[in-house]
């Protein structure tokens, strides 16, 4: 039973489930399928099959980077205006964006780094988005999973999902939560 329990916690973590998601889906508390995974009870054989056909039913639908990504790209060429990059992110409520030329990622540009320029060099009317562009976010393959997504998300704002050298989505926090509260 202990390798049930094993493999139950490795499936679960793979879905990028969280012990309350799984305890959703098999109708039990939390706290239970804590216990279950820790040891510390020895579950009904019913309750196990009811875990692992969640498990599988979940696996049959896998999170990944298609499945969450938000598409079409709004995206910014370097020599945008900054008042039209802001009049976009304002006008879609989005709060970063990519930079783009000819098919390129280039760079990306955010509300922080607006907020920045405008606070050190102030408004002028012929600032382009250059003038405020930071790092390219990450790019990831269609097929990327949830676990991996979400990691990479601690530290960037922003994955764009390339397919065969075109960006065709982007994801952002917001959409990881979407699909976490689900």
């Amino acid at each position: 039973m202990l390798f049930e329990i094993e493999e139950m916690k490795r499936r679960r973590k793979n879905l990028g489930l969280t012990q309350k998601k799984l305890a959703e889906l098999v109708g039990v508390s939390q706290p239970l399928i804590a216990r279950i995974e820790s040891g510390n009870i020895d579950p009904k054989l019913s309750l196990v099959r009811r875990i692992f056909e969640a498990l599988e039913e979940m696996e049959g639908k896998t999170v990944n980077a298609r499945s969450i990504m938000y598409s079409p790209v709004m995206s910014v060429t370097p020599d945008t205006p900054l008042n039209h990059a802001i009049e976009l992110m304002m006008k879609h409520g989005i709060s970063q964006m990519p930079v783009i030329e000819n098919e390129r990622v280039l760079g990306s540009v955010t509300e922080s780094s607006i907020v920045r320029v405008l606070l050190e060099r102030g408004m002028d009317a012929n600032m382009k988005v250059r003038k405020c562009m930071e790092s390219p976010f990450p790019l990831i393959s269609p097929d990327e999973r949830i676990e991996s997504i979400s990691r990479m998300l601690l530290t960037n704002q922003a994955l764009l999902v390339a397919e065969n050298g075109r960006i065709i989505g982007i994801i952002t926090k917001h959409d990881v939560m979407r699909v976490l509260r689900e």
